[in-house]
């Protein structure tokens, strides 16, 4: 019997590996023969995009693309090479803009614009229309040489708003008490738990942001459209346009148009008759007809995209874990052919730990002789300034949010719910005064509360130091400019905490120029999946992201996340952005 089962399982084995090679074989060939089956672009070919889709910043290659033959978006810096691409290629004659909405953030939205108007110039055509046109989607295609709606759609312009969500009300119910600890007299990401209403600090630096982002708006709006600022204010101020007709009796639009008037429009500008077919090509197709790609060179430039919450640990594909890119910037310093690192900060902040481990390898790198350039994307803030605070040069588009230098910490107190809302009661024996603090099952005593206070603004002051040693500045203006307090990338780059306005292709070239190289290979971290790797990480996560949110719906489902994150993180020290916020 026992043989029987040794013969089994060994049986067994040999047939999981020889399926297993069987499986990989095939997705080999079927990549194979999809990579060989180019697409081409063809001619009068019109590049189409899809506003309504937001542009990531990494995309994880997908095993099973091969198979289904779905044309995988391609990132954010491929997109904009791609439209640099377009606007010397003769097979493409001009873009479609997708104008319903727009989904990518507003610092990315500048790097896109100015993508569209360098096209633009190049002599070729823009034309944008939508059966409905927001405002964030008009900051954009107000580049287009023509914009038009569907007369029966909307035109949104009303001005910008920002609300904030306040829990105290709701965990005073429930009796429980969230004992918050914080430094930075405007590092308001704790209010929604201690207050009902945003404090006098936070109404000001939101309304300066907001402001900043609405007068960018006006300021783009006007010179596209040739219409005066106060003109522009007073449409909203007014709500002069409910409809696309308004708009267009205004100058924002220049027409009304049904879709299929619209598409006799570009037939006309293509000079084809009106039962041609359109060439039109999606940006994700684009990418897989063109040649991106630049001769070999064995000296390479680092992209590195932080983009997420920086989590201590291993992080999720979402994430920035502290030990996946203290891996992966270490192997990014011991790579002799590497010399320059273009770090491109998307993040609200996280763990002050995880930052310090972080900040602590782009230190290494720069000692290394690697120059160091921070791209800020939509978000660089608390945690995420924090890690691109030494760099050599940062560069931040006029709308990116940055700042926030300001931690806390949250311990909260689930005691009273236990007790008079589940009659749970809890009760120890310690050896020690301090042995199990902090605890959720108890109220925190005066001698602990210090301890966490004296702790959270003794990280306080290593951030501080952190950028005044970066910057080089004084601890002492660095402390007049942070106080947790949110600033807009124009701003930043008056007061020091920005040294350019500029996107993530203009970082680039600065990186590749302070290394004195003409021609570089540009190496994307982090690298892409494994096939396995990509299957547990990504279907699986995906598939119950997808589910949940679907359940729940996105608001409930964001608060979800945020509870979750707060409760395994108790009585950590937070360097992150003050609430999560959505721009109307």
């Amino acid at each position: 019997m026992k043989n029987f089962f040794k013969s089994f399982f060994a049986s067994l084995l040999a047939l999981i590996v020889f399926f297993g090679l069987i499986f990989l074989l095939f997705f080999g060939i079927a990549g194979a023969l999809i990579a060989t089956d180019k697409p081409e672009v063809g001619s009068n070919a019109v590049l189409v995009i899809d506003l309504t889709q937001a542009i990531p910043e990494q995309v994880a290659d997908d095993p099973f693309q091969a198979i289904t033959g779905d044309d995988q978006q391609p990132d954010f810096y491929t997109a904009l090479k791609l439209l640099e691409h377009a606007a010397s290629d003769t097979a493409v004659k001009g873009i479609y803009l997708v104008a319903k909405g727009n989904a990518n953030g507003y610092a990315n939205t500048d790097d896109l614009r100015n993508a569209l108007v360098k096209f633009k110039n190049s002599g070729k055509f823009i034309y944008a229309y939508g059966d409905y046109i927001t405002q964030k989607a008009f900051g954009l295609v107000s580049v287009a040489d023509k914009i038009y709606c569907n007369p029966k759609g909307m035109f949104e312009w009303q001005g910008m708003s920002v609300e904030y969500v306040f829990f105290k009300n709701l965990i005073d119910k429930l009796e429980i008490n969230p004992q918050i600890f914080y430094a930075g007299k405007f590092k308001s990401a704790t209010e929604p738990f201690r207050t009902t209403e945003m404090s006098a600090a936070n109404k000001i630096q939101t309304s300066v942001w907001l402001n900043d982002i609405y007068g960018d708006l006006l300021k783009k709006s006007s010179d596209a459209r040739k219409k005066s600022i106060d003109s522009l204010k007073a449409y909203a101020n007014d709500y002069r346009l409910m409809r696309p007709a308004d708009a267009f009796n205004y100058g924002l639009i220049d027409g009304v148009k049904y879709d299929d008037e619209f598409k006799s429009i570009i037939r006309t500008k293509l000079k084809i008759k009106e039962d041609v077919k359109i060439n039109f090509i999606t940006l994700a197709k684009y990418a897989k007809a063109a040649n991106l790609s630049s001769s070999y060179n064995k000296d390479k430039i680092a992209l590195v995209v932080a983009e997420g919450d920086i989590v201590y640990g291993k992080g999720s594909p979402d994430q920035i874990g502290s030990d996946d890119y203290l891996a992966l910037l270490r192997k990014i310093r011991l790579d002799k052919s590497i010399k320059a690192v273009v770090l491109r900060v998307n993040s609200p902040g996280g763990s002050s730990f995880a930052s310090e481990i972080i900040w602590r390898e782009i230190e290494l790198c720069k000692k290394e002789g690697k120059k160091v350039i921070v791209s800020m994307g939509n978000v660089a803030a608390s945690g995420g300034y924090y890690i691109a605070c030494n760099a050599d040069k940062i560069f931040a588009q006029t709308n990116t949010i940055t700042g926030s230098i300001g931690v806390f910490s949250i311990v909260p107190d689930f005691s009273s719910f236990f007790k008079n809302k589940l009659g749970i009661t809890f009760d120890r024996i310690s050896t020690s005064p301090y042995a199990d603090a902090p605890s959720v099952t108890r109220t925190m005593t005066e001698s602990e509360k210090r301890i966490i206070q004296t702790e959270v603004d003794h990280i306080y002051q290593d951030f501080l130091t952190r950028v005044a040693e970066g910057r080089k500045m004084k601890i002492a203006d660095v402390d007049s400019i942070a106080q947790g307090r949110v600033w807009t990338g124009a701003r930043a780059s008056t007061i020091g905490l920005v040294d350019s306005i500029g996107g993530l292709d203009d970082a680039i070239k600065y990186a590749a120029k302070s290394v004195g190289l003409k021609e570089f290979k540009l190496k994307k971290y982090p690298e892409p999946q494994s096939m396995i790797e990509y299957f547990v990480n990504q279907y699986s996560k995906e598939f119950t992201a997808v589910k949940l949110e679907k359940e729940l719906g996105i608001g409930d489902y964001q608060l979800m996340k945020r509870i979750k994150q707060i409760k395994a993180e108790t009585g950590e020290v937070k360097a992150m952005l003050p609430f999560e916020f959505t721009i109307r």
